[in-house]
């Protein structure tokens, strides 16, 4: 670091995003994102804003927003675009926690939760997960501060339910509760039905896992007017064309063609649970994961070492090295043939331990 950065950069862990090595063809199970393509549609529209590069984007997302709310069902003003879900998230932290305004999360988590609150100034809460690595909802009743979950959660893919995300926002009322609902479409409860109940409810997608925008970099919050209000003002006071003219078109094409990304979401699922039967077959302990990957462990290889065993065959999965879950790896769910392709690599890993 530089003699001139400041202090609070100078003590921040950065996140670290997975791998994308240059040196060879990988089977890439790593970083969560769709096997299959954008719909034509998507390139068209795209390619239709070539042309108009030189015109700054709409800083009101107008169409967009209004795409999204006939989407979902809401009102334009509920909901605020962004560049990634990473940017709600972070605007989240910005607009709602402060010193005395602490968030709360998982000691096992999406690993930018804590970066967040550190970049911020904002003290953070994290609350072991129970012996089986899930969400207990009790513990995050009656905080008396923000809270921000993962619903399904990553690594682990585990998930709460609405009532239970219910339970939480009437606990906390004077507080802001954050459900990052990133995996949602491959098999968990969505919580917006809440939204018309409680004014203290943010949700945050994204577009890159679903609808295979992860290249485009588009995510967005959903909630009660004044708190999109108040994100608003942080967007404004930081980057007002967060957004990009290609990744708005994008995001209409892929909204207009939804059923193409729900299908596909589907077949992830099915994907993930022909899976999920075969790690445990070979001796896995798998967690019954509803987001688009795996976790899993093998009592007869470390963790670090089957990523590491992975890798040289040409397969990229993610480890985390958090001495709770050291032992697991999570594992991408990509195509019927790379999971054929990760079965067929593991057996041979395990048929020399």
């Amino acid at each position: 670091m530089s003699r001139f950065v400041n202090q609070r950069v100078g003590a921040l862990t950065p996140y670290v995003p997975g791998e994308q090595p240059q040196d060879r063809s990988y089977i890439k199970l790593n970083t969560n994102e769709s096997p299959f393509p954008p719909s034509e549609a998507v390139a068209a529209a795209v390619a239709g804003e070539v042309d108009r590069l030189q015109l700054y984007s709409d800083p009101d997302c107008r169409a967009l927003h209004r795409a999204a709310a006939d989407y979902y069902g809401l009102e334009p003003e509920q909901i605020l675009m962004t560049n990634g879900s990473d940017e709600i998230l972070n605007f989240a932290f910005m607009a709602f926690g402060g010193p005395d305004r602490p968030f709360a999360f998982p000691t096992v988590t999406y690993g930018f939760y804590p970066v967040f609150a550190a970049l911020n100034g904002v003290p953070c809460r994290q609350i072991p997960l129970t012996a089986d690595l899930r969400v207990d909802p009790a513990d995050y009743r009656g905080l008396g501060c923000n809270v921000v979950l993962a619903n399904p959660n990553a690594p682990t893919g585990l998930a709460v339910t609405v009532d239970d995300v219910a339970a939480i926002a009437a606990a906390n009322p004077n507080h802001v509760v954050v459900v990052d609902e990133a995996y949602i479409d491959f098999g968990g409860q969505t919580c917006l039905p809440l939204l018309a109940q409680y004014d203290n409810l943010l949700i945050t997608r994204t577009f890159s896992k679903s609808f295979s925008l992860a290249g485009a970099r588009l995510g967005f919050g959903m909630g009660h007017p004044d708190l999109i209000r108040d994100l608003n003002t942080v967007k404004f006071s930081t980057n007002p064309y967060n957004v990009n003219r290609m990744t708005m078109a994008a995001g209409q094409a892929a909204l207009a063609t939804a059923d193409y990304y729900m299908d596909h979401c589907r077949q992830v699922a099915a994907t993930r649970e022909t899976t999920k039967a075969a790690l445990r077959e070979m001796g896995f302990t798998v967690t019954d994961s509803l987001a688009n990957f795996l976790f899993a462990a093998h009592p007869a290889v470390g963790g670090a070492a089957l990523y590491e065993q992975l890798k040289q065959r040409g397969i990229l999965v993610r480890h985390f090295a958090q001495p709770a879950i050291e032992n697991y790896n999570r594992i991408t769910v990509g195509t019927n043939a790379q999971m054929q392709a990760l079965l067929a690599a593991l057996a041979d890993i395990l048929q020399g331990v």
